[in-house]
């Protein structure tokens, strides 16, 4: 089915062979498709044609990487902050974020084209299909809000990732603690008489572990949006990149581009705290033992690349008691993540029955206790 949402006024367009009527990307046959007359256009794209870009290449041809395809055009929402990308020529009177009047429009833009593009699989009316089975399975939600036809403001937009590819050398020292254990003889009162009694004790031996450690990461994926919270995106990060087409232009017709806020050297600088932190995990399990102290690992980061992506995302916001509510679905996959009302009685009564929980164990901790002192 061929989206139709109020962003794509504003989005690119494609004329029809056969009629002149504006195409645009239809989500059900992957192809453009005519409003008017139906008749569908192959997009020239293969499914797993991208090209990785060197970091530091000073020599790399940019005019080439910043050409869409198509002239751009930034639209900048003075409300929310939210930065979409628009073709040339064309304008806007709405933020497709927030919905408010206040944009500004930019031209000459200088942005890094998406090098692969994962297409939207997932209709408009797919989305809230997703969104109403997501909330009837939220405890905290209102009966009645999850009851009603909501009634949701959907965009599709692209959201901007990058992606970072890297070999890595790593030299680690550490202190490895071994836990060993040995019998020990204690008193204790029973029924008032002191008896004594034998018990296992734990002590930990320390010795120095060193080593090094070779891993290659591939594709670490870095939300490039300045406008989400990045927690909810990370909820959204099922998508399968094994589906990633070459960019064409033709896959933006119908939706709306998010322009990147994150410069690709910020998302570097994320991509290698995630490539840090699999790496300490994983030279923990290498170094084994029970317990880790002064761990020190350097890391030189070699052959390091990147691709801009754009993978798709339905952004829709709602109104419930007369509070703004958003929520997104990967276009994808049909993951949803957002923010809803929360009923405070359904709260209050699960604070209540975990302190009940809480307190009734510690009476039996406490009865046990005094048994086995006889008091």
């Amino acid at each position: 089915m061929t989206n139709e949402t109020g962003a794509a006024a504003a989005a690119i367009r494609f004329p029809c062979a056969a009629c002149g009527g504006a195409m645009a990307f239809d989500t059900e046959s992957q192809n453009l498709k005519c409003q008017y007359c139906g008749d569908e256009q192959q997009i020239d794209s293969v499914a797993g044609e991208q090209k990785e870009h060197a970091f530091d290449d000073a020599n790399e041809d940019l005019d080439a990487l910043h050409d869409w395809g198509t002239a751009q055009r930034a639209v900048h929402c003075e409300a929310c902050g939210g930065e979409t990308l628009i073709p040339g020529g064309q304008t806007t009177s709405t933020c497709v974020f927030c919905g408010s009047p206040k944009v500004l429009l930019e031209d000459n833009v200088r942005s890094i084209r998406p090098e692969s593009v994962i297409p939207f699989r997932l209709s408009r009316e797919e989305a809230l299909t997703s969104f109403a089975k997501w909330k009837k399975k939220r405890w905290f939600l209102p009966n009645a809000f999850k009851k009603q036809d909501v009634r949701s403001e959907l965009n599709g937009i692209y959201i901007p990732y990058w992606t970072y590819d890297t070999e890595t050398y790593s030299v680690y020292s550490a202190e490895v603690g071994i836990y060993h254990y040995r019998t020990v003889t204690r008193t204790r009162v029973v029924n008032g008489k002191t008896e004594t009694y034998t018990d296992t004790e734990r002590y930990t031996v320390w010795h120095h572990a060193n080593g090094d450690y070779d891993r290659s990461f591939d594709d670490i994926l870095v939300p490039a949006s300045g406008h989400y919270d990045g927690k909810l995106l990370d909820k959204l990060g099922d998508f399968d990149l094994g589906q990633l087409h070459g960019y064409a232009p033709e896959f933006l017709s119908g939706f709306i581009s998010e322009r990147y806020n994150v410069s690709r050297e910020e998302g570097w600088g994320q991509a290698q705290e995630v490539a840090d932190g699999t790496l300490d995990d994983e030279i923990r399990d290498i170094i084994g033992g029970d317990e880790i102290r002064n761990l020190r690992i350097r890391t030189n980061y070699e052959d390091i690349t990147y691709k801009h992506l754009l993978l798709p995302v339905w952004n829709a916001s709602y109104t419930y008691k007369s509070r703004p509510y958003y929520y997104m679905v990967n276009g994808q996959t049909g993951t949803v993540s957002g923010h809803v009302p929360r009923s405070a009685i359904k709260i209050t009564l699960f604070t209540l029955m975990c302190l009940a929980i809480a307190g009734a164990a510690a009476i039996i901790i406490l009865s046990q206790q005094s048994t086995a002192t006889g008091t």
